[in-house]
């Protein structure tokens, strides 16, 4: 009896918590109404068999209780119950898979005037693109992918010199027009997925996948993968801005073809040289950086991670707060320069030959190179960073200003702006050095390695 009573409660308590549950589905933000219909076509039928189940087995356990005077009556079969199971089940089944195949019918059938963009996946960032006037993207190859060339993009196809290129996590579309995405990975399985639109789609590794939705709601809405991809896997997000025309075609205008990418200038070292004379103040004449100044050594960076960095410094993504009393000096400075400054003073910096580190190896503490081991996926083995990976070079760098960066990154002091890429994933990985002295020890070691 006990028994049969706490498997009704059991239902009970799972009925209502189903109904007065605050997890519920994520506010809806597409056209694909139809998936939830489905998933709750999928609950009512489950779970009136739930119910039904579990109602039958506090009755069986009840009516059939054990009593002294009755005997169990041995029937290997029953026909007829067996037909009506059968059936029942026949009918649960269709009606749980009839809706959903209907569905993915509409699902792989993408509108005509789908607006076409790429969406391309690595460890551990998104990147996008989209075909130009000619409405094609052109060919890539993971062989021709550099530093000039992020996106892999074959320069003798001349589809792809006018696709649009945002290397940037955050992808821009316009409201209420329907949108194709081809989905291609760089390197592991990845899973493009967002919450409120519905849809995802596994992004395989050499196989160009796709899917399509309307979004109906203008906002911001967070990109996610939902697939196993590596130890910073949680890391890698993104968002998808959900425009109005107008502000669609303004965002578009600002984007950069490939052909214009590949036209890029260099920088010219001689004006560099000369901008980097105020530079040199506090970072020394040959980039070696300077401690009692708390300026960090620049000679050995990669001329694209400068760039960046500059250029946030100039438009307040970094330095903009009083807590960081350096980044909001660099930023005053960083104000007074051109793009085209930028462009020549970054490559400047990245002609100039690192300098010997000052820390020999033997000081190197255990601890802090088995921590190391999680940065290395991105920043390398040796420190010497990842232009695949938008990763900076660390090795020799002063410890005083590692520790000072990797603290405002777990304070949010660093990389909380929403236009700060990376800075955004540096937030979750930071958190994996838990305490003062593993920070400490991670920047011992980096000051250890060798210069790139």
């Amino acid at each position: 009896m006990a028994i049969a009573i706490v498997i009704l409660l059991l239902v009970a308590g799972s009925l209502i918590f189903h109904f007065a549950s605050p997890w519920w589905f994520t506010p809806l933000a597409s056209n694909w109404g139809t998936i939830d219909d489905t998933i709750k076509i999928t609950f009512w039928v489950t779970g009136i068999v739930f119910v039904a189940v579990n109602v039958f087995l506090a009755y069986a356990v009840y009516r059939y209780r054990f009593h002294k005077d009755q005997r169990a009556d041995y029937e290997p079969e029953n026909k007829r119950l067996e037909g009506w199971l059968v059936l029942g089940t026949t009918l649960g089944v269709a009606a749980m898979l009839a809706p959903g195949l209907f569905v993915w019918a509409k699902f792989v059938t993408v509108p005509e005037d789908a607006q076409l963009f790429e969406a391309v996946g690595q460890q551990w960032f998104w990147s996008f693109r989209l075909p130009g006037k000619d409405g094609v993207l052109g060919q890539t190859s993971t062989e021709l992918i550099d530093e000039k060339n992020p996106f892999g993009i074959n320069p003798k196809d001349s589809a792809g010199m006018d696709d649009i290129l945002v290397s940037s996590n955050e992808m821009h579309i316009p409201a209420y027009h329907p949108v194709k995405v081809v989905l291609r990975s760089k390197d592991v399985l990845h899973d493009f997925s967002v919450p409120q639109f519905r849809v995802k789609m596994d992004l395989v590794p050499g196989i160009v996948s796709y899917l399509w939705f309307t979004p109906t709601r203008i906002g911001r809405f967070e990109l996610m993968c939902q697939e196993l991809c590596g130890m910073a896997h949680y890391s890698m997000r993104g968002h998808i801005v959900v425009d109005s025309q107008e502000d669609y075609r303004a965002w578009l205008a600002q984007q950069v073809t490939f052909a214009q990418s590949m036209q890029a200038p260099a920088g010219d070292l001689a004006l560099g040289k000369q901008v980097y004379q105020v530079c040199g103040a506090c970072h020394g004449s040959e980039g070696e950086g300077n401690d009692n100044l708390s300026a960090p050594k620049l000679a050995g960076q990669h001329a694209w991670y400068l760039k960046r960095q500059l250029g946030y410094f100039k438009n307040k993504v970094r330095g903009a707060t009083e807590k960081d009393p350096y980044g909001q000096q660099m930023a005053a400075i960083a104000a007074t320069l051109t793009e085209a400054n930028i462009q020549d003073v970054s490559a400047y910096i990245a002609s100039l030959p690192a300098p010997a580190n000052g820390a020999s190896p033997s000081m190197a503490n255990d601890r802090g190179k088995q921590l190391y081991h999680n940065c290395a996926y991105c920043h390398g083995d040796q420190g010497e960073g990842k232009f695949a990976l938008n990763a900076p070079a660390l090795s020799g760098q002063q410890p005083a200003y590692l520790k000072r960066q990797l603290k405002h990154f777990q304070q949010q002091i660093r990389g909380a702006h929403q236009q700060d890429t990376y800075g955004n994933q540096m937030l979750l990985m930071s958190r994996l050095l838990q305490d003062e002295q593993a920070v400490e020890a991670v920047a011992a070691y980096l000051n250890t390695l060798p210069a790139p």
